[in-house]
């Protein structure tokens, strides 16, 4: 998307990813670690927050190896405060 919504100087998260399951938009690496930031989450945190084994995955969600869930994306956006993404 041409807007993306900026939160400080170096994030910025795409409408795209914002969106209900059905019009959503994986988001890219920088953008899982700048939501992860704006929630002020460690990759502990974040894995225990969405019930993932362990910070690995999480690791892998945001070195692009494995593509984050939805469901768990849109806890970090609620997170983040970005709201309830997943409702239209």
């Amino acid at each position: 998307m041409e807007n993306p919504m900026q939160y400080g100087e170096n994030s910025s998260i795409r409408e795209e990813c914002l969106m209900p399951f059905s019009e959503w938009t994986p988001p890219n690496t920088n953008e899982i670690r700048s939501a992860m930031k704006m929630a002020s989450l460690t990759g502990s945190a974040f894995a225990n927050m969405v019930g993932v084994k362990n910070s690995r995955t999480v690791r892998r969600w945001t070195g692009g190896e494995v593509e984050i869930p939805y469901a768990a994306w849109a806890i970090l956006c609620y997170q983040a405060g970005f709201g309830v993404i997943w409702k239209v």
